[in-house]
């Protein structure tokens, strides 16, 4: 099982405790992140950066807490988290700390789909972990980098660069993201039509899942599985609608609603396809109408867009 640990505030002191998030407990992490939040003092608490990997605990707080709350379906306020961690890690003049600000802010990025403010926040990642040999944050912004390149349609190179960066991360040990990783690989070789080699990838990613109870990004994984089942030259239909169907399931239990919008999409889309628009309607428009921010985010834009083709 893995854990991160992330610094948590008590008595107005830092200490260490787990954080639920790689287990999909996205509601528990949020809680602990905000309160590690409220309370950090740059002046105290900095300091401990030499204690906890080498990050500042205010950074990794905001940074963490941005991509909790894309998950959970608030766009806007993950956009203003990654702004605070990027302003606190200049302020803070700590050359780690902005590393880990500028990745998790180009991760927020490319779960909106903005791939150029992506590319910008990759750039600066490079140009400092070089200049620092920060190793893990050369690898991980070579993966989204290569993420970039695929959705700009150069998805031969881009698919070399996330595996290129995928083996430069395992070799510093590090395997917390790696379902992510994957996921991201396996809709590129899918949009690249190779549709075997993504579902490889996916099975990979699930086997060392169900052992790491690494499942923050569960969901994504089915869903993405079922897209890919619909791309063979034979469609499985029915195990593809179960696979989405299990990720709305996922979803659901681990309060991710931009999982479960994503899931409900591709699941209406399947129904749309077999002439069952009113079900398809039925069964995005609730998902849809809950969210209260981020309508500027394509994941929002194309589910408005398919209600509107539904109705």
């Amino acid at each position: 099982m893995f854990w991160l640990t992330i610094p948590q505030v008590r008595e107005h002191s830092i200490t260490c405790i787990t954080l639920p998030y790689h287990l999909g407990e996205l509601l528990p992490t949020r809680a602990h992140l905000e309160q590690a939040i409220a309370l950090y003092d740059p002046q105290q608490h900095h300091p401990l950066a030499l204690l906890y990997g080498g990050e500042d605990p205010g950074v990794v707080s905001l940074s963490f807490a941005a991509w909790t709350l894309w998950l959970l379906g608030y766009p806007a306020q993950a956009r203003q988290r990654t702004q605070e961690a990027l302003t606190l890690a200049q302020a803070l003049s700590h050359h780690y700390s902005l590393a880990l600000a500028l990745y998790f802010a180009a991760v927020l990025h490319q779960s909106c789909r903005e791939v150029q403010a992506a590319q910008a926040r990759l750039e600066a990642l490079r140009v400092l972990s070089d200049a620092q040999r920060f190793l893990l944050w050369m690898a991980t912004g070579t993966v989204l980098r290569g993420w970039t390149l695929a959705e700009q349609g150069h998805r031969a190179e881009g698919i070399a660069q996330m595996s290129q960066g995928e083996a430069a991360y395992q070799t510093t040990g590090a395997q917390i993201w790696w379902p992510y990783y994957r996921a991201l690989l396996a809709e590129a070789y899918g949009q690249g039509g190779q549709t075997a080699q993504g579902l490889t990838v996916l099975d990979e990613a699930m086997a060392f899942m169900h052992k790491s109870e690494d499942r923050y990004y569960e969901a994504e994984l089915y869903r993405l599985k079922g897209v890919l089942l619909l791309q063979q030259a034979i469609p499985d239909t029915a195990q593809a609608e179960s696979c989405f169907q299990q990720a709305r399931t996922i979803a659901r239990r681990q309060a991710a609603k931009s999982l479960e919008l994503r899931a409900a999409m591709s699941l209406a889309r399947l129904w749309q396809q077999q002439g069952k628009c009113t079900e398809a309607h039925e069964l995005l428009a609730p998902v849809y109408g809950w969210f209260t921010e981020g309508f500027d985010t394509a994941d929002l834009q194309d589910a408005k867009a398919l209600l509107e083709a539904l109705a």
